[in-house]
Formats: structure tokens, C-alpha cells, sequence
């Protein structure tokens, strides 16, 4: 009796790669879903002011400091998006071309305060000593005083004026740079690779621009971010109070400011600008805790 053994061949279905395409459009979905849709929303709030700032004419063709006759107060509708104010003006247009000067404001406070704060933080973390105590002091005496206070009593020295706004909005950021600028810096300083730096011949200008610097500035780009929404905050607060950029420049805070005799009749003169700094201010600060988390 004999026993056939047949060979029994399995046949496999062949793997077929993907296409370039494929894999494109899968790298990409994998990249759409790791983005956080309120961090996407705040880009494109920034994105959107921004490009207002630069180029106010893509968008509207009104004048902003020239009223129609006959325009009054009309709500907002087909012809005027968000209606107009009470010289006929219309209020979109206001809102667009206003934005240079509320943006270029906080960015100019912003540099302000990043680069005299920063300066006082390296050289308070760097040097020690009686140098870090008296700056660090002069910090505290800042730091005591309300920001908002301290922006006033600058721009009674120096003057109305959306710039002199945005330097008094700078100086008062100073001294919250400085404080975390320096405990960033005294941080890096004590780690191995700057010990190492040092140790093995590094001149101090050297090891502090090449090693401390670059690796103590991840929270204080979150912290500037942080601030340019303070900083739009408090330049309209001032615009609104009559400190900031005079009539008829369309700026935000001096919009609300011009809205509020109208509350009651037309609400969108002071709601639409107020929304307009709400969204900005809180993109800026949904930015910048991704930028402290370390997220996209």
C-alpha cells in the first residue's frame, strides 16, 4: 500500500504598493488631524488681521475717514457688510484699515518690551551678584505697579498718539520679560553642556550666545506671543480712554470708543469692534500656550 504525498501550492495575492499620490494624501490627512482646530482658527484670525494691516484695499473699497450723505447709522445689509456710523462711514472699512494701526502698535510694544527686557534678563542671569540683586529690585518696583497705570503715567510725559501708546504699552511689558528671561537663563546655565562649554576653554560671550541664548528663548517666544494680545488689548483700553491715535484714524479701541454714544440704537458700532479685539486677543493667547506646549 503506498501512500501519494501531492504538493499543494498556496497561491498569495500580491501586495500592491500605494501610489505616490496615496501616500501624499495620507501624509497629509495624518498632519490635518494632528492639528488642533482651535490653534487652526487662531491662525487664521492672526492671518486674516494681518492681511488687513498689509493690504486694507483687497478687501474694501470704501473710504474710512469719508462719510456718504445719507448713510447714517444704516444697519448692517447688502451694501455695507457691517453697516455704517452716524457720518455715514462705513464701519467694515473701519475695521479693516484700523487694523494697521492696532497691529503695528502691539507689534512695536511687543519689540519693546522683548528686547529691553531680554537685555535685562541676560545680563541679570549671566553676570549675578549685586548686578542681578539691583536689576532684579528695579523689576520688582515694575512689577508692583499695575500695567495700565504705568502706561498712563508714561503717555501723559510723552504724549497722545498711537506710537507714544505703544511705547508706553512696551516699557510696562518690560519688567515681565526681564523676570522670565532671567530665570530661563539661570536654568540653562546650570546645565552639563554649558558646565562643559565652559570647562573645556569656552569664552563667556561665546558659551552665552551659542549655548544660553538659543536654548532660553522656547518660553519667551510663547511669552511674546502672549503679550501681543496684551498688547492689543491695552493699546485699544488707551485708544478707548482718548490717550491712543486721534479722530478720525480708524483705530479699534477709538471705534468703540465713537459706538458707545449709540449703544442703544446702533449696537454694531461698538459689538463689532469689541468682537474684532476679543478674537484677536484670544487667538494670540491660543498661540501661544501651543508655542509654551511645544505643539503645531
Amino acid at each position: 500500500m503506498s501512500i501519494t504525498f501531492e504538493d499543494q501550492t498556496q497561491t498569495q495575492t500580491p501586495v500592491r504598493a500605494l501610489p505616490a499620490v496615496a501616500l501624499r494624501w495620507r501624509a497629509g490627512w495624518r498632519v490635518l488631524r494632528s492639528v488642533q482646530p482651535g490653534l487652526l482658527l487662531a491662525w487664521l484670525v492672526i492671518a486674516t488681521v494681518a492681511a488687513w494691516a498689509l493690504v486694507p484695499g483687497a478687501f474694501t473699497g470704501y473710504n474710512p475717514v469719508q462719510g456718504s450723505s445719507g448713510q447714517h447709522l444704516l444697519a448692517p445689509g447688502a451694501s455695507h457688510l457691517l453697516g455704517t456710523d452716524g457720518l455715514g462711514r462705513d464701519l467694515y472699512a473701519r475695521v479693516v484699515h484700523g487694523a494697521v494701526h492696532s497691529l503695528s502698535g502691539a507689534f512695536l510694544a511687543v519689540t519693546v518690551g522683548l528686547v529691553l527686557g531680554t537685555s535685562i534678563g541676560v545680563v541679570a542671569g549671566s553676570v549675578g551678584g549685586r548686578v542681578e540683586d539691583l536689576l532684579m529690585r528695579i523689576v520688582d518696583v515694575l512689577l508692583a505697579v499695575p500695567s495700565l497705570l504705568l502706561s498712563l503715567s508714561i503717555i501723559i510725559i510723552l504724549g497722545f498718539g498711537t506710537l507714544n501708546a505703544a511705547l508706553a504699552v512696551g516699557v510696562a511689558s518690560v519688567a515681565a520679560f526681564a523676570r522670565l528671561v532671567r530665570s530661563e537663563v539661570v536654568r540653562v546655565r546650570r546645565a552639563e553642556y554649558v558646565e562643559a562649554a565652559f570647562g573645556s576653554g569656552g569664552r563667556f560671550r561665546s558659551v552665552l550666545w551659542r549655548h544660553v541664548l538659543p536654548n532660553s528663548m522656547t518660553s519667551v517666544v510663547a511669552m511674546a506671543a502672549l503679550q501681543f494680545g496684551t498688547a492689543i488689548l491695552s493699546i485699544s483700553t488707551l485708544g478707548f480712554l482718548g490717550y491712543g491715535a486721534p479722530p478720525p484714524t480708524p483705530e479699534w479701541g477709538l471705534l468703540i470708543a465713537e459706538g458707545r454714544n449709540y449703544i442703544s440704537t446702533a449696537w454694531w458700532l461698538t459689538t463689532v469692534p469689541g468682537l474684532v479685539v476679543v478674537a484677536v486677543v484670544l487667538s494670540a493667547n491660543r498661540i501661544s500656550v501651543a508655542l509654551s506646549k511645544g505643539r503645531r
